[in-house]
Protein backbone atom coordinates (compact mmCIF):
# COMPACT_ATOMS: atom_id res chain seq x y z
CA UNK A 1 0.00 0.00 0.00
CA UNK A 2 1.29 3.45 -0.92
CA UNK A 3 0.25 6.56 0.98
CA UNK A 4 -0.46 9.87 -0.78
CA UNK A 5 -0.22 13.26 0.91
CA UNK A 6 -3.69 14.79 0.74
CA UNK A 7 -3.04 18.18 2.31
CA UNK A 8 -0.88 20.39 4.48
CA UNK A 9 -2.40 22.85 6.96
CA UNK A 10 -0.60 26.16 7.55
CA UNK A 11 -1.45 29.26 9.54
CA UNK A 12 -1.56 32.49 7.54
CA UNK A 13 -2.55 36.07 8.26
CA UNK A 14 -5.25 36.27 5.56
CA UNK A 15 -6.48 33.00 4.01
CA UNK A 16 -8.42 34.79 1.26
CA UNK A 17 -5.38 36.79 0.12
CA UNK A 18 -3.14 33.72 0.20
CA UNK A 19 -5.72 31.63 -1.69
CA UNK A 20 -6.02 34.40 -4.29
CA UNK A 21 -2.32 34.42 -5.18
CA UNK A 22 -2.20 30.61 -5.14
CA UNK A 23 -5.05 30.51 -7.63
CA UNK A 24 -3.25 32.93 -9.95
CA UNK A 25 0.25 31.46 -9.62
CA UNK A 26 -0.51 27.73 -9.42
CA UNK A 27 -3.90 27.55 -11.19
CA UNK A 28 -5.54 26.04 -8.12
CA UNK A 29 -9.16 26.45 -7.01
CA UNK A 30 -10.91 26.83 -3.67
CA UNK A 31 -12.27 23.46 -2.61
CA UNK A 32 -13.90 24.53 0.66
CA UNK A 33 -13.97 27.39 3.14
CA UNK A 34 -15.58 28.02 6.47
CA UNK A 35 -15.26 28.17 10.22
CA UNK A 36 -12.67 25.99 11.90
CA UNK A 37 -10.93 25.23 15.19
CA UNK A 38 -10.90 27.90 17.93
CA UNK A 39 -13.33 30.17 16.05
CA UNK A 40 -10.82 30.48 13.22
CA UNK A 41 -11.38 30.43 9.48
CA UNK A 42 -9.95 28.07 6.87
CA UNK A 43 -9.79 27.95 3.09
CA UNK A 44 -8.78 24.78 1.27
CA UNK A 45 -7.10 25.63 -2.04
CA UNK A 46 -5.56 23.16 -4.47
CA UNK A 47 -6.52 20.54 -7.03
CA UNK A 48 -9.06 17.74 -6.97
CA UNK A 49 -6.39 15.43 -5.51
CA UNK A 50 -4.58 17.59 -2.93
CA UNK A 51 -4.71 20.98 -1.29
CA UNK A 52 -3.25 23.39 1.22
CA UNK A 53 -5.50 24.28 4.15
CA UNK A 54 -4.99 27.98 4.92
CA UNK A 55 -5.96 28.66 8.53
CA UNK A 56 -6.18 31.83 10.59
CA UNK A 57 -7.21 31.89 14.25
CA UNK A 58 -9.57 34.35 15.86
CA UNK A 59 -6.66 35.87 17.79
CA UNK A 60 -3.34 37.61 17.21
CA UNK A 61 -0.63 35.65 15.42
CA UNK A 62 2.90 35.11 16.72
CA UNK A 63 5.94 35.30 14.48
CA UNK A 64 7.75 31.96 14.50
CA UNK A 65 11.54 31.57 14.54
CA UNK A 66 13.27 29.98 11.56
CA UNK A 67 11.68 26.64 10.74
CA UNK A 68 15.10 25.19 9.94
CA UNK A 69 16.07 25.41 13.62
CA UNK A 70 12.65 24.56 15.08
CA UNK A 71 11.72 20.98 15.88
CA UNK A 72 8.64 20.15 13.84
CA UNK A 73 9.11 23.28 11.74
CA UNK A 74 7.70 23.35 8.22
CA UNK A 75 10.70 24.17 6.03
CA UNK A 76 8.95 24.56 2.68
CA UNK A 77 6.12 23.34 0.48
CA UNK A 78 7.10 21.97 -2.93
CA UNK A 79 4.85 22.35 -5.96
CA UNK A 80 5.44 20.52 -9.25
CA UNK A 81 4.58 22.64 -12.31
CA UNK A 82 4.29 21.97 -16.04
CA UNK A 83 5.70 25.34 -17.14
CA UNK A 84 8.68 26.46 -15.06
CA UNK A 85 9.23 29.82 -16.79
CA UNK A 86 5.55 30.81 -16.77
CA UNK A 87 5.30 29.96 -13.07
CA UNK A 88 8.37 32.05 -12.28
CA UNK A 89 6.81 34.98 -14.16
CA UNK A 90 3.57 34.48 -12.21
CA UNK A 91 5.49 34.40 -8.91
CA UNK A 92 7.12 37.74 -9.82
CA UNK A 93 3.78 39.22 -10.97
CA UNK A 94 2.30 38.25 -7.58
CA UNK A 95 4.98 40.41 -5.95
CA UNK A 96 7.29 37.66 -4.71
CA UNK A 97 11.02 37.43 -5.38
CA UNK A 98 12.39 34.10 -6.60
CA UNK A 99 15.50 33.11 -4.68
CA UNK A 100 17.82 30.16 -5.19
CA UNK A 101 17.64 28.33 -8.52
CA UNK A 102 18.94 24.80 -8.95
CA UNK A 103 19.13 22.48 -11.95
CA UNK A 104 19.97 18.92 -10.98
CA UNK A 105 18.46 15.48 -11.51
CA UNK A 106 15.65 14.90 -11.57
CA UNK A 107 14.54 18.48 -12.35
CA UNK A 108 14.87 22.25 -12.11
CA UNK A 109 13.66 24.20 -9.09
CA UNK A 110 13.53 27.63 -7.51
CA UNK A 111 12.42 28.94 -4.15
CA UNK A 112 10.46 31.96 -2.94
CA UNK A 113 8.85 33.19 0.27
CA UNK A 114 5.28 34.47 0.35
CA UNK A 115 4.06 37.35 2.50
CA UNK A 116 3.49 34.95 5.44
CA UNK A 117 7.15 33.91 5.40
CA UNK A 118 6.30 30.45 4.02
CA UNK A 119 8.96 29.12 1.68
CA UNK A 120 7.78 27.47 -1.54
CA UNK A 121 9.85 25.29 -3.85
CA UNK A 122 8.71 25.28 -7.48
CA UNK A 123 9.83 22.12 -9.30
CA UNK A 124 9.71 21.10 -12.95
CA UNK A 125 10.66 17.57 -13.98
CA UNK A 126 12.03 17.28 -17.51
Amino acid sequence: MTAVLEHANVTVADPAATAAWMQKVFGWHIRWQGGSIDDGHSIHVGTTDSYVALYTPNSALNVAPSSYVTRGGLNHLAVVVDDYEATERAVKAAGFKPGEHYDYEPGRRFYFHDDNGIEFEVVHYD
